[in-house]
């Protein structure tokens, strides 16, 4: 076990994806961490009374990957 891909075994590692793949993956975590940005910055202007529910709720909610984010421009805010 020298830490080498293994065949069949469905791992790769970054060297083995395409520069399409690897520019992908690049632009997909990019997105993720501008929405992650614009929600935080977004919780800390917004007054208590235009949030639907705990700030410190959405502010971890925010962490979750695309669906906390998401979840909170989706459901979160009071318009």
């Amino acid at each position: 076990m020298s830490g080498t891909t293994e065949t069949g075994s469905g791992k790769r590692r970054w060297s083995d994806l395409s520069p399409r793949t690897r520019a992908a993956i690049v632009a997909a975590g990019v997105v993720q961490n501008g929405l992650l940005l614009a929600t935080l910055i977004d919780l800390r202007r917004r007054p208590p009374r235009k949030i639907r529910g705990d700030k410190r709720l959405w502010t971890a909610a925010a962490f979750v990957s695309w669906v906390g984010p998401i979840g909170y421009f989706t459901y979160g805010r009071k318009r």
